[in-house]
């Protein structure tokens, strides 16, 4: 994903009426939620309030940076940090997920990792690295009390990455995993880029595209102009470009590019940076927490491969979002949330079996 700065968008902004809602709902006490809602929004800490922002220091080889983070609720058996893509977006784009998760009594985090959004910038590629990104997450965890009776990891896209790579090496930790709109092999997610989704294009369209990529003519005007309609709206959000949500415009705009290029490399057609050799699909049986992919028929990510990730893990199951694509959390929402709501309430109480349907 890259910034749009092309795009003018005229999305709608969360309202007032999202909280009222959420305010407004059944405040029964039910597996996985809040008792109230009054006891959901109202803060467990004593002291100086700051709307549930907790900066984390953050200790690395190249010495300590700030992180920020954003607790959304209170639920001491059911929190979802939550890790943004790109590389190098922001946690803005999960806004939506404001209107879905407070009336459910589920807290979510949100987070802003190293070089990205309200978090600082070392402006050194050196700490573009995903072991380390790992332990940063690690950091993060430690220092807002996550723990196996209550931890959710959510990573969307690149942030699905370093879920998954998080929960080989902490799964310890984690009470349930949510790998959106990923692979788990840079190789076979170039291929499909490569054999499927660039066939789909007009032929003189990928011409152009190929052309301005093998000159690595990159920042050339033109190279969005052709990616926006003939790609981007096919594959990364399939919401008309002037409507699409202002929080995913917001989140796109403030893209860290050198993270992004660092990582992914800059052609939107497999991967070029350091994930290029990353595959972890022989690792998939290592992982014994309740796991749920999520993936678009549209999607940027080959869906059958997201399906079948489900079905290597010893606890999984999939949600392939008949109407989404890269960003099936806007452009199928309501299958989206619903399914991802049953995930987190059936691992909370018990119920989760492998292959349920949601």
């Amino acid at each position: 994903m890259k910034p749009l700065t092309l795009l003018r968008s005229v999305g709608a902004v969360l309202g007032a009426a999202s909280i009222l809602a959420a305010c407004q709902a059944n405040s029964s006490t039910t597996p996985g939620t809040a008792a109230t809602t009054s006891g959901y929004f109202t803060s467990r800490s004593t002291g100086v309030q700051t709307g549930g922002v907790q900066v984390v220091p953050i200790t690395t080889p190249k010495g300590t940076f700030n992180v920020w983070t954003k607790r959304f609720g209170n639920n001491p058996r059911l929190k979802v940090l939550l890790l943004n893509g790109g590389p190098g977006a922001t946690h803005e784009y999960f806004e939506c997920l404001e209107s879905f998760l407070p009336q459910e009594g589920i807290e979510f985090i949100y987070y802003d990792q190293l070089g990205c959004g309200n978090s600082d910038n070392p402006k050194d590629t050196a700490m573009w690295s995903l072991p380390r990104y790992v332990e940063e997450v690690e950091q993060v965890r430690k220092a807002l009390n996550l723990n196996k009776d209550n931890f959710y990891l959510l990573g969307h896209s690149w942030g699905g990455i370093l879920a998954a790579e998080y929960a080989f090496k902490y799964q310890r930790n984690l009470k349930g995993l949510v790998i959106s709109n990923m692979m788990m092999s840079g190789p076979a997610y170039g291929k499909y880029a490569n054999e499927v989704l660039a066939k789909q294009m007009k032929p003189e369209v990928l011409t152009e595209i190929r052309q301005l990529e093998a000159k690595k003519d990159f920042g050339n005007p033109r190279y969005m102009e052709l990616l926006l309609p003939n790609f981007y709206q096919e594959h990364i959000c399939r919401i008309p470009l002037a409507k699409w949500p202002e929080p995913l415009n917001r989140s796109l705009g403030k893209i860290n590019q050198s993270l992004y290029v660092t990582m992914q490399g800059p052609s939107e057609f497999g991967l070029a940076g350091k994930l290029t050799h990353w595959d972890r699909t022989r690792d998939l049986a290592q992982l014994t927490v309740p796991v749920l992919t999520i993936g678009g028929k549209y999607d940027t990510m080959d869906p059958e491969h997201m399906a079948w990730i489900a079905t290597q893990v010893q606890q999984g199951t999939s949600l392939i979002c008949p109407n989404g694509s890269h960003m099936s959390l806007y452009d199928d929402q309501q299958t989206y949330m619903a399914g991802l709501i049953k995930y987190l309430k059936a691992v909370d109480n018990g119920s989760f079996q492998s292959g349920t349907k949601l």
